[in-house]
């Protein structure tokens, strides 16, 4: 798998790497004011290059169409169309995308997937499809490329000479 196959993926349930990487200026910029948005989809695509991502990505996506098509077994199916708040399995699959960066990704995750701004409260919302697995993923990956845009970012403060 590829980067532009994750990318396509994306795309064909409704989600750019642009309104993600909205999202990802949105949490960096208040640390870094000079970044640009082109900084913040190139740290997008950075993290759906990683394979691990892209699997991950692809298991979740591949949930949410079975559940639209009502191809999965019962009663994970009735679980899936209600979005019930306690399945958490969708969390704990995008967990794994945000661990690649550390606890500022974690902590990132926990902010979007309670606040779910731009698109990820689009995916959220019941009338547009069954979105469990994807929403949550996409704030994964806003949180990881955030994330590395923490860890990399040449205005971070140094404490040790390199």
């Amino acid at each position: 798998m590829s980067y532009q196959v994750a990318a396509d993926m994306l795309e064909r349930r409704g989600v750019s790497i642009e309104s993600i990487a909205e999202i990802v200026h949105a949490l960096q910029s208040v640390y870094y004011p000079e970044l640009k948005q082109e900084e913040c989809a190139a740290s997008v695509r950075a993290v759906l290059g990683k394979r691990e991502v892209q699997y991950t990505l692809m298991t979740g996506i591949a949930l949410d169409e079975l559940a639209e098509r009502k191809l999965l077994p019962q009663p994970l199916q009735a679980v899936m169309e209600a979005d019930e708040s306690l399945y958490g399995a969708d969390e704990t699959l995008a967990l794994g995308i945000t661990g690649v960066y550390g606890m500022i990704g974690l902590t990132g995750f926990g902010y979007l997937d309670k606040n779910k701004p731009g698109v990820i409260g689009m995916l959220n919302d019941k009338t547009r499809g069954i979105h469990v697995f994807l929403d949550d993923l996409v704030a994964s990956i806003a949180a990881a490329a955030s994330a590395r845009i923490a860890h990399r970012h040449e205005g971070a403060r140094q404490y040790f000479d390199a």
